[in-house]
């Protein structure tokens, strides 16, 4: 009888939504590792419907803004390259947390060569499906 109890525990645990599973940080993590595996749909469903992205000098305002503007290409970048984190920081006040991460990336994307630092910040608000993302400012450039 005691196997059914832990058989139980498991099947529970595995049943959670991701985010409710993770730190902030691993939420931020996973969040690249999906991008990287292709995985789009599972990416999304990390951020907030309402996130704001930051990047390059533009803004997305939602969810479904950034899917239909740079999410494909975000996903393919990631999957072209490799990321180092150089440096992750995280802080938690009550229901929002923000992850600090300093990266390189290199390789190939569009036949050219990527070697670069890059500096991220998201933010993310504690909800009943466990951690969601929702503020994101990326910033890159030339590694060097």
């Amino acid at each position: 009888m005691r196997q059914m109890g832990i058989l139980i525990t498991v099947v529970t645990i595995a049943a959670m939504p991701l985010g409710a599973q993770q730190t902030p940080e691993g939420v931020v993590n996973r969040f690249h590792e999906l991008q990287a595996a292709g995985d789009s749909l599972g990416s999304l469903e990390l951020l907030a419907s309402d996130v704001v992205i930051f990047e390059s000098g533009g803004v997305e305002a939602s969810r479904t803004e950034y899917r239909s503007h740079h999410l494909g290409v975000d996903v393919q970048f990631a999957a072209a390259v490799s990321r180092e984190i150089v440096d992750q920081r995280s802080m938690v006040e009550g229901d929002i947390a923000w992850v600090l991460t300093q990266t390189r990336a290199t390789g190939t994307f569009r036949d050219r060569e990527i070697d670069s630092r890059g500096v991220e910040t998201m933010v993310l608000r504690r909800t009943t499906d466990g951690w969601r993302v929702i503020h994101i400012h990326w910033s890159s450039r030339r590694a060097g």
